[in-house]
C-alpha cells in the first residue's frame, strides 16, 4: 500500500515536471510582460523625470544626457515586454530588463542612508517610508534569472524557431 501511494506521487511528480517545462516560464513571461509594459507605457506618456536623478545612474549611463536614458528605459521595458509576451528574444530581452531594473534599483529604489543590514532591510519594502523601496524590483530580478538561465519554455516563438 504505501509503496503504490509513492509510486502514484513519482508518477504525478513526473506529469508536473512535464506541465512545468510549458506553464512555469509562460506564467513568469506573461507577469513581466504585464509589469513592463506597464513601465514602459507610463515613461511614454509621461514626462521624463530622469533629469533629477542622473547623478544616481551607474556609470557609463550617468554620462549620458537624461532624455537618451528615458528613452533607452522606456524603449527596452516596451519592447522587452512584447518579446517577453511572445517568448521572443527571451534571453536577450531578460537580460536587457535585468540591466533596467538593476540601474532602477540603484537610482530610485535604493536608500539614500542606511548604516546597518537592519537599516537596509526595511528598503524591502513595496512603499517607501524613508529607507527605499526595492522589493519589487528584486522579485523582478529573481523572475527574470530563470527565463535569462533556462529560457521562455515550450510555449514560445523561441522554441518554435528552435525546432
Amino acid at each position: 500500500m504505501v509503496s503504490k501511494a509513492i509510486e502514484r506521487c513519482r508518477a504525478f511528480g513526473e506529469r508536473l515536471d512535464v506541465a512545468g517545462v510549458w506553464l512555469a516560464p509562460l506564467g513568469l513571461r506573461l507577469l513581466l510582460a504585464w509589469e513592463f509594459w506597464e513601465a514602459g507605457v507610463e515613461k511614454l506618456q509621461g514626462e521624463n523625470w530622469f533629469g533629477a536623478i542622473a547623478h544616481k545612474f551607474p556609470a557609463p549611463l550617468h554620462l549620458l544626457p537624461a532624455d537618451l536614458n528615458w528613452t533607452l528605459a522606456t524603449w527596452a521595458e516596451l519592447i522587452g515586454a512584447v518579446a517577453l509576451l511572445l517568448g521572443l528574444g527571451t534571453r536577450f530581452f531578460a537580460f536587457v530588463l535585468m540591466g533596467v531594473t538593476v540601474v532602477a534599483i540603484a537610482s530610485v529604489h535604493w536608500p539614500a542612508d542606511w548604516g546597518s543590514l537592519a537599516e537596509l532591510a526595511k528598503g524591502y519594502a513595496i512603499t517607501d517610508r524613508g529607507f527605499g523601496n526595492f522589493k519589487l524590483p528584486v522579485l523582478f530580478l529573481a523572475m527574470l534569472l530563470p527565463l535569462a538561465l533556462r529560457g521562455p519554455g515550450r510555449l514560445s516563438l523561441d522554441a518554435l524557431l528552435a525546432r
